[in-house]
């Protein structure tokens, strides 16, 4: 059986990446939730790797940790699942993406953290936070241009694309960041993900809140 170790679900974008991939695609596996920013917390963790961060992937004695390096391993070890785009392009622009959102849209991410229980109104964050918000448009609007006759996800069916970018879907959601209908539709397809639904489902039910990842704006009623 598979284990694989997580963060707090309401704030954790890297930890829900494996995890709505494994989810989706009916991989058994474990959960270990270790709460973040907890005295315990970096004691617990590299109990499970030296890398001292979640989420983490353990099977048998092999130890992988970090969200793409998880996503490739799941890939090869269950190749039936089809993590992947089938069609060789497809696949090798499907990994560039992920390459691209991994390495860089920090502007966004630091600016508009995950945080599954809030939602607020659109606001000038920036320039940074703006060039990042049409880029990632940009690769999102391209790809369901060019899969719009196959399904609703960026390659048509779900992939691991998909449970890369799930978090950056869930931070416009939560910052209410204006999107055209195209790019609505796909945050749409991945947000009523039953994996997705499950996992927002229990982070809105925890405990524990993380204050450097709370926004002090005035929330809005979600929609």
């Amino acid at each position: 059986m598979l284990t694989l170790v997580i963060g707090n679900k309401n704030y954790s974008s890297w930890s829900l990446r494996p995890w709505l991939a494994m989810r989706h695609f009916e991989i058994p596996f474990e959960e270990v939730l270790i709460p973040l920013d907890e005295p315990e917390t970096k004691t617990r963790i590299l109990a499970h790797s030296p890398g001292g961060r979640v989420p983490i992937l353990k099977d048998g004695d092999l130890t992988v940790w970090e969200s793409l390096a998880i996503l490739e391993y799941l890939a090869e070890r269950f190749p039936e699942k089809r993590l992947w785009p089938e069609r060789p392009a497809a696949r090798a622009l499907a990994r560039t993406l992920c390459s691209e959102m991994h390495a860089g849209f920090t502007a966004l991410r630091s600016a508009c953290p995950m945080n599954l229980r809030k939602r607020f109104a659109w606001r000038d964050r920036g320039a940074d936070v703006t060039r990042d918000a049409v880029r990632i448009q940009q690769m999102w609007g391209e790809c369901r241009r060019r899969a719009q006759d196959e399904g609703d996800f960026l390659f048509g069916a779900f992939s691991a694309a998909d449970a890369m970018f799930a978090p950056i879907v869930s931070r416009f959601e939560t910052y209410s960041i204006p999107v055209d209908d195209t790019v609505r539709a796909y945050m749409d397809a991945v947000l009523s993900l039953p994996a997705f639904l499950e996992w927002k489902e229990a982070g809105v039910r925890e405990p524990w809140v993380l204050e450097h990842d709370e926004v002090d704006e005035p929330e809005i009623a979600a929609e």
